[in-house]
């Protein structure tokens, strides 16, 4: 992807960021979101496996994120390519669901195998949606109502 203009950037309030920055912002905050909840949930339930819970849960979300973002891109690689030829794109469609396998694969493992906190898994999964709320919060500080 090359530098697709966003229209918000929190470091800078007059310019467009790039949409990379806004992602890695958000994958970044993600991580530190995990880690702090990681943390908090352990001390809340005074146990060393809650914490790993959680970051088994935001372990899960990356995983998730990279199955996404590996087909979405593979995808508008293969229409940037070429608009003219019509290749089946079916690998991609095996990427897929293979990626999502090992996804399933994973959360059975770390709730069934593991017997990790499934609420700790979900603390850990929610990372993401607290890290997308944070950065709309950056952008709501920057904007100006008339």
């Amino acid at each position: 992807m090359g530098s697709n203009p966003c229209p918000w950037n929190v470091w800078n309030p007059g310019t467009f960021g790039t949409l990379e920055s806004v992602i890695d912002r958000i994958v970044r905050d993600a991580a530190v979101v995990c880690v702090l909840a990681a943390i908090g949930f352990s001390a809340w339930r005074r146990d060393l496996t809650s914490g790993l819970s959680v970051l088994g849960g935001g372990f899960l979300i990356g995983l998730s994120y990279w199955a996404i973002r590996g087909t979405v891109d593979a995808l508008i690689a293969v229409q940037s390519r070429s608009e003219t030829s019509k290749k089946p794109s079916r690998f991609q469609l095996v990427k897929f669901f293979t990626r999502h396998g090992m996804l399933a694969l994973a959360a059975y493992v770390m709730m069934v195998r593991l017997h990790l906190d499934p609420v700790g898994l979900l603390v850990g999964v929610s990372s993401l949606p607290v890290a997308v709320a944070v950065e709309v919060l950056r952008d709501l500080r920057w904007r100006r109502f008339p």
